[in-house]
């Protein structure tokens, strides 16, 4: 058997263009457009916790409010059923944005206590202001939600939300409260 000089050549190029059909593969896809309007939505809620944790300075109202949280996700699971998602879902992915938006709240009243005051900004009512704005956002959120809830379970879900999420963080409080806000927000298999 004659050995022809040009299959090294050949094995070369079929192997490179083996490795770069690998390396394309294991590149992750880009995120879906779904994704940026979801994580701006959560943000923006949590930006909404400044001025509810301002509120609660004022009125001396602990940021611990189950009766409110209650009707909150008793209204998303209703939205749920409309928008033909999981509602058990839904009232998890409430109650993270909630959680999250206490621990700014937690965080603010504490800067603030340690200061002996809050900064003097205008302070929207919370009932009348505040709280409709969170219910609009919610109706937002949901829509967002739903549009996006297919791309949980890509593999790629938790490195397109590291990537949305970091140019979202302004400070180190907002930054842990949308980590937890997004904790759940993609499936990876155990």
């Amino acid at each position: 058997m004659r050995f022809c000089p040009s299959l090294p050549k050949l094995l070369s190029v079929a192997m490179l263009g083996l490795f770069i059909c690998e390396a394309q593969a294991a590149a992750s896809s880009p995120a879906p457009d779904s994704l940026q309007p979801l994580l701006v939505t959560m943000n923006e809620r949590l930006n909404i916790a400044d001025q509810v944790a301002l509120s609660k300075w004022d009125t001396r109202q602990p940021t611990q409010d189950t009766a409110r949280e209650t009707q909150v996700i008793a209204n998303a699971r209703k939205q749920a059923l409309e928008r033909k998602l999981d509602p058990d879902e839904v009232a998890e992915l409430i109650a993270a944005q909630i959680e999250a938006s206490k621990l700014v709240q937690y965080g603010l009243l504490a800067h603030w206590q340690a200061a002996g005051k809050a900064p003097d900004r205008p302070r929207p009512d919370l009932s009348t202001q505040v709280r409709p704005r969170l219910d609009q956002l919610q109706v937002r959120l949901l829509n967002e939600y739903s549009a996006f809830a297919r791309y949980r379970t890509d593999p790629n879900c938790p490195a397109w939300l590291a990537t949305a999420r970091s140019r979202l963080i302004k400070d180190t409080l907002h930054g842990q409260a949308l980590i937890r806000a997004t904790g759940d927000l993609c499936i990876t298999a155990q």
